[in-house]
């Protein structure tokens, strides 16, 4: 199932930023650690470099992410030209602080009363945009929320006489590509649960997280105390099993499959997993490798059987 997500206002939103893009210095990408390749919109990339604007490019929630993977995804981003790429906790007022001063590496002939650096925050829904905003200003002048696209419209602040910074609202792309990038993004709670089935988010969730982290998925689960080998069971098989150990059931006696599915995406998004990320830059390589495949080689037309006898 392909997932879209594109709410109205984000065409405007965009219109908005590409007007605001011209007087900009440095653009600040807010990414989602554990996904930064899927939460990358592209049309940001496109309206960057259109603008020829220097990009630092924030792994946001790393506190939730796998720190061998984050450290991967930093090598692959900072390796680009005209960009910078730093991991950090948004939440964490420490790590917001050093944001400004990167951006001035960026931009070094920017940053005096005379000539302030103007910083543009962008990204995809709650990725944590204007949690990081409230850190840099030290109070809470951006509406935050667990819910998606909370901002609708820019807002622009005053860090000091040489600083300014704009905050945009959340920006998805008109089309996902790939199947794989909507699953993440819905699981990572950056597209709205008016597009998403949960129980088929979570099963997406549980066969990734059972493949690339089965000791934490045990560990958490005691899927061994129901003895289930986690190499051989599947998102379906997680589900249940979490529904079984938990008690979740319907009032017809069913199991609840929808709070089941519920809790494992609480799980992932809290935290209580463990520190996880579900793609990693060898991963994001394999991925789009085999979507060209398909692409280039379409499943040849099945010739009728009478049709091949003649042959």
């Amino acid at each position: 199932m392909a997932i879209q997500w594109f709410p109205g206002h984000m065409t405007s939103a965009r219109k908005k930023a590409e007007e605001t893009l011209e007087h900009i210095d440095v653009v600040i990408e807010v990414l989602d650690a554990r996904v930064p390749a899927a939460s990358h919109n592209p049309m940001i990339e496109e309206m960057r470099n259109f603008r020829q604007r220097p990009n630092l490019k924030i792994l946001n929630k790393a506190d939730l992410a796998d720190p061998n993977v984050t450290q991967a995804w930093l090598n692959y981003f900072n390796s680009q030209p005209n960009t910078k790429a730093v991991a950090l906790s948004c939440k964490k007022p420490g790590d917001a602080k050093k944001i400004p001063g990167l951006c001035r590496q960026l931009a070094p002939h920017r940053g005096t009363p005379l000539k302030p650096l103007r910083m543009m925050i962008m990204g995809i829904p709650n990725v944590g945009k204007s949690t990081l905003m409230n850190a840099l200003l030290n109070r809470r002048a951006a509406k935050v929320g667990d819910e998606p696209a909370v901002t609708k419209s820019q807002q622009r602040f005053e860090l000091s006489d040489s600083l300014n910074i704009t905050d945009t609202p959340g920006m998805m792309w008109p089309k996902i590509e790939h199947a794989s990038d909507g699953y993440m993004l819905a699981a990572s709670h950056a597209i709205g649960r008016n597009a998403v089935i949960d129980e088929d988010v979570a099963e997406f969730l549980g066969n990734v997280l059972l493949k690339q982290y089965p000791a934490l998925m045990n560990t958490r689960y005691k899927l061994d105390v129901m003895k289930l080998n986690v190499a051989e069971i599947d998102g379906i098989d997680l589900l249940q099993a979490i529904a079984k150990r938990r008690s979740y059931k319907r009032n017809d006696g069913e199991w609840d499959m929808e709070r089941t599915a519920m809790a494992l995406l609480t799980d992932y998004r809290s935290g209580a997993i463990g520190r996880v990320s579900l793609e990693s830059p060898q991963s994001r390589a394999e991925m789009l490798a085999q979507a060209a495949e398909q692409q280039s080689s379409p499943a040849q037309e099945e010739i009728p059987a009478s049709e091949s006898d003649q042959a």
